[in-house]
């Protein structure tokens, strides 16, 4: 797992670019980008292929359905500029 702070990291995706600012989760106020943490994804932005199903998170336990991711995750954090509670968005591939 790697992580880029702020907006630098918004590009570590597996899917759409990941937004500057989002919706707080809780009080609904403006949350802005904190860091972002990812996996699978080399230093020259290519998947790592193929893995070993030890290093991602993923493999932490027995995907039994909707309730787990089933590939290689990028997780956005993001701060709330009322509340200051964490939100989060995330995507895998």
């Amino acid at each position: 797992m790697k992580v880029m702070l702020g907006k630098d990291g918004l590009n570590k995706t597996w899917q759409t670019e990941f937004p500057e600012i989002t919706k707080c989760c809780r009080c609904g106020a403006e949350a802005r980008i904190g860091f972002v943490a990812y996996e699978g994804i080399d230093d020259d932005d290519s998947p790592i292929y193929p893995r070993n199903h030890v290093q991602y998170v993923v493999d932490l336990h027995k995907n039994e359905g909707p309730g787990w991711p089933h590939d290689c995750i990028a997780v956005a954090i993001y701060f709330c500029r009322e509340c200051l509670e964490p939100t989060a968005l995330y995507n895998q591939a």
